[in-house]
């Protein structure tokens, strides 16, 4: 689909979390449109722009959802914050990226997210058991600390309704009190040593990753070692922070026996 300029009405601006709030916008439902996975841009004047993944499959309702990270002490998060409490309608330009879910595919997904990346994930779910219920979908995603979920009953929903649904939380500070459900499995450290620690072989599955550069990379050098083929792992850190080559042909785990793996457990 190609780039357009809109203008959209803010309908509602929620906070989620002390430090993650919620925007929908509405627009024309053909003038909105997207593929899942895709990001829009936002103007904050003439010369700034500020993209962010729209958080939902397009239902051809016209509604955009995004999830914010307020970060206070970054000057064009403070102005967001100001002129989402103000603005009665915003300019945006959509879609963009290229990390989208593949229409063709019936491949399980392995989605990996840090941060308000889950949002990206949340559009590629909702579309993904929109046109099959029954794929294989296994969701990763990392915060600090468990409070950073900021949006935890949905992928507890997913899983709880849905057989072929698995989700991995990992946080860094043990939580008081354990992310617990059907097929819900609970991880501490980094996100890239979990998945080291946890997966076997990835060669069947498109990979999403959503996070930093470093978040991103480190995943996939860890997966490289499990079988993930280039040609089925996207990412937009690939536009805007290329490497090359883009998946290792030896990843971080090759070289370990299958007893060392295990010791790594």
């Amino acid at each position: 689909m190609t780039a357009r300029t809109l203008t959209c009405q803010v309908a509602e601006v929620e906070d989620l979390t002390p430090d993650v709030f919620r925007v929908t916008l509405e627009g024309r439902p053909q003038a909105v449109a997207h593929a899942p996975g895709q990001y829009l841009e936002m103007r904050l004047d003439d010369a700034t722009w500020v993209p962010f993944s729209i958080a939902n499959a397009h239902g051809g309702d016209g509604i955009i959802e995004l999830h914010i990270q307020h970060w206070p002490e970054r000057d064009n998060s403070a102005r967001l914050r100001e002129i989402l409490q103000v603005a009665e309608r915003l300019t945006l330009r959509l879609p963009g990226g290229d990390c989208q879910l593949d229409p063709d595919s019936r491949r399980p997904l392995l989605l990996i997210a840090a941060g308000t990346g889950f949002s990206q994930m949340k559009a590629i779910v909702e579309a993904a058991l929109h046109a099959d219920p029954q794929r294989e979908i296994d969701l990763w995603w990392a915060a600090r600390e468990r409070r950073d979920f900021y949006l935890e009953r949905l992928p507890l929903e997913w899983a709880a309704t849905h057989d072929n649904v698995r989700f991995h939380a990992v946080t860094e500070i043990a939580p008081e009190a354990p992310v617990v459900g059907e097929r819900v499995t609970t991880h501490r450290g980094r996100i890239d040593q979990a998945l080291a620690a946890t997966l076997d072989d990835v060669s069947g599955h498109d990979v999403y990753v959503s996070g930093s550069p470093g978040m991103v990379y480190a995943c996939v050098d860890v997966l490289a070692s499990l079988g993930l083929k280039a040609s089925r792992v996207f990412s937009d850190v690939f536009a805007y922070a290329p490497r090359d080559p883009l998946v290792p042909t030896a990843g971080s785990l090759v070289g370990k026996s299958t007893q060392e793996r295990e010791d790594s457990r």
